[in-house]
Formats: C-alpha cells, sequence, structure tokens
C-alpha cells in the first residue's frame, strides 16, 4: 500500500528525516514511536503530502504521490487522516460534519450521504449524538466523529497522528477502542502514537524513530520484549513504569 524509497526531509539545516525506506502492506496496521521531535508525525504527514519531501520517493497503491501532474486533493481524498486536535466544522452538525465531503467531493445524493453517515456515527458509537454541534460533545466523542468524517469518504488507508494525545485520559479508551474495530475489519492503518498498550494489542508492526531515521522495525512481541537497538531499549525503559500502570 505504501513504499518509501530514501525519503529524506530538511526544515532549514534539520534533518527531520534521513533517508528513510520502508513498506506498509494492504491491510496492516503499522505503529510509528519515538520521542517527540523524532520525525514521526514528519513522516506520517508526506504519505498524504502534507508535508514536502526533499528527495526520494513515496508511493501510495502503486502511484508516485510526487509525479507530475498529480491532482493533489483529488488523491488526499482517498486517505483518511485523523490528527491530534479534531478540525472538526463548528458550525455545522455532526452529521453534517460526516456527511458534507461525500456530497461535494464524491457526488452522493443528500439522503445518501446522510445515511452513510449516520452508519458510519453508529460504528463508532454516537448516532445519537446526530444532531448535536460539536462544541457540545467531549473531546473523546469529537474525536470519534472526526474517524467518523474520515471513513464516510471510504478511504482504502487511515492515517492517525497522535490522535489521544489532545484527550484527557478517561477519553483515550473510546478512541482507542474505534481504532481497534478498523484494525480487525482489515484497514490498513498507519498511527503515530505513545499509547504502547495500543501498539502492543493492534499493531503488526512497530517502527521506532529517532533523530529523523527508522532505528528499529519489528513486531510488537519482538519489540517490547527484545528491542535491538540501544535507543529503542532506552525509550521502553523510560515508558515502562506509566505504560505497566496503565495497563
Amino acid at each position: 500500500m505504501i513504499t518509501f524509497e530514501k525519503v529524506s526531509k530538511y526544515y532549514g539545516s534539520h534533518h527531520a528525516l534521513d533517508s528513510i525506506s520502508g513498506q506498509v502492506a494492504k491491510g496492516e496496521v503499522l505503529v510509528v514511536c519515538g520521542p517527540s521531535g523524532s520525525g514521526k508525525s514528519t513522516l506520517i504527514r508526506t504519505i498524504n503530502r502534507l508535508e514536502s519531501i526533499a528527495s526520494g520517493r513515496i508511493t501510495v497503491a502503486g502511484q508516485d504521490i510526487h509525479a507530475p501532474g498529480l491532482e493533489v486533493n483529488a488523491f488526499r481524498s482517498q486517505i483518511g487522516f485523523v490528527f491530534q486536535q479534531f478540525n472538526l466544522f463548528p458550525h455545522l452538525s455532526v452529521l453534517d460534519n460526516c456527511a458534507l465531503a461525500p456530497q461535494r467531493l464524491r457526488g452522493l445524493s443528500r439522503q445518501d450521504a446522510e445515511q452513510r453517515a449516520l452508519d458510519l456515527l453508529d460504528r463508532v458509537g454516537l448516532a445519537h449524538k446526530a444532531k448535536a454541534m460539536p462544541a457540545a460533545l467531549s473531546g473523546g466523542q469529537q474525536q470519534r466523529v472526526a474517524i467518523a468524517r474520515a471513513l464516510a469518504m471510504q478511504p482504502p488507508l487511515m492515517l492517525f497522528d497522535e490522535p489521544t494525545s489532545a484527550l484527557d485520559p478517561e477519553m483515550v479508551g473510546e478512541v482507542l477502542q474505534v481504532m481497534r474495530d478498523l484494525a480487525q475489519d482489515g484497514m490498513t492503518m498507519v498511527c503515530v502514537t505513545h499509547e504502547m498498550g495500543f501498539a502492543r494489542e493492534v499493531a503488526d508492526r512497530v517502527w521506532f524513530m529517532d533523530h529523523g531515521k527508522v532505528l528499529e522495525r519489528a513486531t510488537p512481541g519482538e519489540f517490547f520484549s527484545r528491542p535491538q537497538h540501544p535507543r529503542a531499549r532506552q525509550f521502553l525503559a523510560d515508558i515502562r513504569s506509566p505504560w505497566a500502570a496503565a495497563g
């Protein structure tokens, strides 16, 4: 589904991504973790061209996403992206937030778009909030609506950039449960997250990043029990106590 070939990115003199190569298979859940400033969010944002690259090549479903003539907006409409902040339209109801893009970009009738939206809101446990405005929802509810809105475009690929980092701790679980359900349904997902329990339970593979490099690629079992890179071992040692307390 996704291929990185020697991808590099700079912010001025800072080497944000350093010759990254790797693949994400269709139906795979990849969790990208690492310390703050390691390049995780930059990497995931290159997949739908929210961040440019200095060199290298990225393909999504076999398509070179920097090829001349690529219609960027049409390309982005095929990739679901869930951000740290929920980015819901504050002046639209929950239902309209989810139904707008399929009408505008996919040509669905209002009736069909609203039915799809209601089905997805039911899937994330929020059909009863369809007429509510975003300001009336908790943070966890808003993020679940944001996931439903992304799914309304029926993307073959979902990207999550620290989707629980802006949430109060008691709201994290409800968002992670929706992501677990998506994984069980076979959705291809790339998730930047600090939720190590989620990574251990749901990921097919874990990439550990630091200083713009992918230092370790492993299954969750290997990564959490036998990390190979010294920096990965240090990272896990630093977080193990709070992670263990969280389950």
